[in-house]
């Protein structure tokens, strides 16, 4: 039973499967670097899929639709390839996941730039006129994740984006747990910057993430290296997506991310969340049932992701128990944001979180897990 979602979404639908394979069986050839059939046939897969997830996302420029390896590179690339100077300021959350924290700190320590970790607090509430006091003269970009890989909260995007437009602040989202969700548009939230990985919501394979760079950003790339284009310069080309995306693409793991949105579409979105509320809801009336757990987060709208302690029992414990007791796949730990759980105030909790193929019934079986392990340890 996976209960596992926040960190790679599973089963991975049949489509995908599929369009890997056709794609490792039928085409194979590396994109954009030759003029047979088998190579214009997997750039042009590529080409729909930059085309497919800038729809999807509101997003105008295809071009500047870049893939990575996953979420990470991607935000190393919005990060470390930004012009930041020494005393610059970047507004983020206590939210955040590693993947932005330590960037952030390594430009810190190499560029001298200062940055504050605003505290949105534990409930849906998200203090918008304290979140613009934290802006300074100094402030070069704002980074915010979408929702909390820990409590499931849900940040406002498009008020966020509004007061970045309005300061005339890059905007940088990072939608690891709500790209295939939530609703995202990029022109209409005023995102600069979108980052997300294909392995999660969006029900992709491992290995794929997207960063979507709009037209009045400037970065410099990360890596450099082949591009299949303007061989004969020794300098990175200055086109989009080319000047991003050093080496080959991994074309079989953009096939499934494409079958993945597609997937994801004909599912719907607003159909996805609110099967995930549901379970959601559920787990938590059930968890809040059991003497000695304690449960973290908003109390309705959020994520499909529950974090709960039990008194006196180490999180792994119970995340060991779980899966070699009852089957049951679930997250302890930090969940790499060691800030968000100074926020909520743990040093560790099990996470529980909710995919659009889990059932009611997962739902009940690992609450009934749960009241068990806490009777076999109280009596």
């Amino acid at each position: 039973m996976y209960l596992d979602q926040a960190a790679s979404s599973f089963p991975k639908p049949p489509e995908v499967v599929e369009a890997m394979t056709k794609a490792l069986t039928e085409y194979a050839a590396n994109p954009g670097r030759s003029g047979h059939k088998m190579s214009v046939k997997a750039n042009e897969v590529i080409s729909q899929a930059r085309e497919q997830l800038a729809h999807f996302f509101g997003f105008k420029y295809p071009n500047r639709v870049c893939f990575t390896s996953n979420a990470t590179s991607a935000l190393n690339q919005a990060l470390k390839g930004f012009p930041f100077q020494s005393g610059d300021h970047v507004l983020t959350t206590s939210y955040e996941h590693n993947s932005v924290r330590r960037p952030l700190e390594d430009i810190k320590r190499k560029r001298g730039i200062e940055i504050t970790y605003f505290d949105s607090g534990t409930s849906e509430d998200f203090d918008i006129a304290a979140f613009e006091e934290s802006i300074t003269p100094q402030t070069k970009m704002i980074v915010v994740s979408h929702g909390s890989n820990l409590t499931g909260k849900i940040v406002p995007i498009k008020k966020i984006g509004k007061l970045a437009k309005d300061k005339g602040v890059p905007f940088l989202v990072d939608a690891a747990q709500t790209a295939g969700v939530l609703p995202i548009d990029v022109e209409e939230m005023n995102i600069d910057l979108l980052v997300f990985p294909g392995h999660k919501g969006l029900l992709g394979p491992q290995g794929t993430g997207v960063l979507m760079v709009g037209k009045e950003v400037s970065l410099e790339p990360i890596f450099h290296g082949g591009t299949g284009s303007r061989s004969e310069s020794i300098e990175q080309p200055e086109v989009y997506p080319e000047y991003l995306e050093s080496g080959t693409l991994n074309t079989p793991g953009i096939a499934g991310l494409l079958a993945g949105l597609e997937v994801v579409k004909k599912l719907g979105l607003d159909e996805i969340h609110r099967h995930e509320q549901r379970l959601t809801k559920k787990l938590i009336e059930g968890l809040h049932s059991i003497d000695y757990l304690k449960v973290y987060g908003p109390h309705s709208d959020r994520l499909g992701v529950v974090p709960f302690t039990i008194e006196g029992i180490d999180s792994q414990e119970i995340a060991i128990i779980l899966d070699q007791h009852y089957d049951i796949a679930v997250r302890a730990g930090l969940h790499c944001t060691p800030i968000g759980h100074e926020s909520i105030g743990t040093c560790g909790a099990v996470r529980i979180s909710v995919g659009p193929y889990n059932t009611e019934e997962e739902i009940d079986q690992v609450i009934l897990a749960l009241q068990e392990i806490v009777e076999g340890y109280f009596g």
